[in-house]
């Protein structure tokens, strides 16, 4: 499976997301097996007006109608930004083997959250893919955002 080619899918949903006004955050999810993808999502919590809106909560609720049911162990997450922790929990939750995400967020520090254990599944982090990338767009948006 190559990271990079699924990460530039989750960038193009975070155009999307940027596009439309939202905080350019994108997300896919992948059979970890064959490497098809199953979902993939943007933020919509504005357009929303949910802070369920955000990307991976969108990918996985995709991911779980698409196979009929709630357990993705035999799924990845490619996601442009590190998930908060309410995503983090949903990621745990969702039993989602890998999980690959772009640029670090400090201020959500939800790293902890995947290496704390405790939990009844462990999900494997994969940091920094095309984190460049993921951060220029990110970056570029709250630029903009604060010229008005």
């Amino acid at each position: 499976m190559n990271p990079e080619f699924y990460m530039k899918k989750a960038l193009a949903m975070a155009r999307k997301a940027y596009v439309a006004g939202e905080v350019p955050v994108g997300a896919v999810v992948v059979s970890s097996d064959g490497g098809k993808i199953i979902s993939s999502a943007f933020n919509v919590v504005e357009k929303s007006r949910s802070v369920l809106g955000h990307a991976e909560i969108q990918a996985i609720k995709k991911a779980e109608k698409k196979i009929g049911g709630w357990r993705l162990n035999d799924c990845d997450m490619f996601v442009t930004l590190e998930p908060c922790p309410m995503c983090a929990g949903a990621i745990i939750n969702s039993r989602i083997n890998n999980l690959y995400y772009g640029a670090s967020d400090d201020k959500a520090c939800s790293k902890s959250i995947f290496e704390s254990g405790g939990y009844n599944h462990t999900v494997n982090l994969f940091p920094g893919v095309l984190r460049e990338e993921c951060l220029s767009l990110i970056k570029t948006f709250f630029a903009e955002r604060r010229k008005f």
